[in-house]
């Protein structure tokens, strides 16, 4: 009886989608996540008679066939690049993304790396790095004599030193975005690893055509929707146990052929 195994296929893809809604989840209040959705497709078919065949030695052709499905398959789980919200930190270094980019970071393999998590810190050398250490690119190094740090709309960090009224130009950050955003290859730490699914970085200042601007001071929420998680998760509960209770029945079944003398 296939009912055992279609019906085991399901409970695994369902498995899959309560592990993806388990992780969106776990990071509501990651800075700047993007929700994930697991995407399912159904398995191959087995034929008993063919569509479109012929019926008999007249040219009749079967009309619709018999196409028995073998289950379904988890196809894939992609990213969902909605903006988060904007929340107010205070944080000088705190850098927003408000549309579409990426910060570069420098791993240290020597890879670029890119991130909308824009909780920034300086380094014992004054450059502005993430909460790991790795270094913003394209560099900037705030000198330690510096009072004050203001950063603009289109990427431009000034720095203010003690007895000067003038700021100083420390440096301009750009922003990456990619053709296909969810192609990027996730590393965890809110990294992502350009692919060849994701096609080539397009690197540009912020606030230009195609590009969000930068906004100092806030930083980006997650776009997990508790109440949508939720709901989804009771979705798949209530699909897997449907899934079960056919395995239970196609138990039955064959527990009533067995008893047959």
């Amino acid at each position: 009886m296939r009912a055992m195994n279609i019906a085991a296929t399901g409970m695994l893809a369902q498995q899959t989608n309560v592990e993806v809604i388990s992780n969106n989840i776990a990071n509501m209040n990651t800075t700047a996540f993007n929700r994930r959705r697991p995407e399912f497709t159904d398995l191959l078919y087995q034929n008993l008679k063919r569509v479109g065949a012929n019926s008999s030695d007249n040219n009749t052709i079967v009309p619709s066939g018999i196409q028995i499905g073998l289950g379904v398959k988890t196809a894939a789980v992609y990213r969902i690049t909605e903006q988060g919200s904007m929340q107010s930190t205070d944080n000088t270094l705190d850098m927003a993304i408000q549309g579409k980019g990426y910060f570069q970071v420098l791993l240290p393999t020597g890879e670029t790396a890119y991130t909308r998590a824009g909780s920034f810190q300086l380094s014992p050398q004054g450059q502005i790095v993430t909460a790991e250490g790795y270094e913003v690119l394209p560099g900037i190094t705030v000198p330690n004599n510096a009072i004050g740090v203001s950063i603009n709309g289109s990427g431009q960090v000034a720095i203010k030193l003690d007895g000067q009224v003038a700021q100083n130009i420390a440096g301009q950050l750009q922003l990456a975005n990619f053709p296909n955003e969810a192609g990027l290859e996730a590393r965890g730490n809110n990294l992502f690893i350009q692919t060849s699914s994701s096609g080539a970085p397009i690197v540009a200042n912020p606030a230009t055509t195609g590009f969000g601007s930068i906004l100092q001071g806030f930083i980006e929420t997650s776009n997990v929707n508790a109440v949508s998680e939720i709901t989804n998760l009771i979705s798949a509960q209530r699909a897997y146990e449907m899934n079960s209770k056919v395995i239970k029945s196609t138990d039955e079944m064959l527990q009533s052929v067995n008893q047959l003398k």
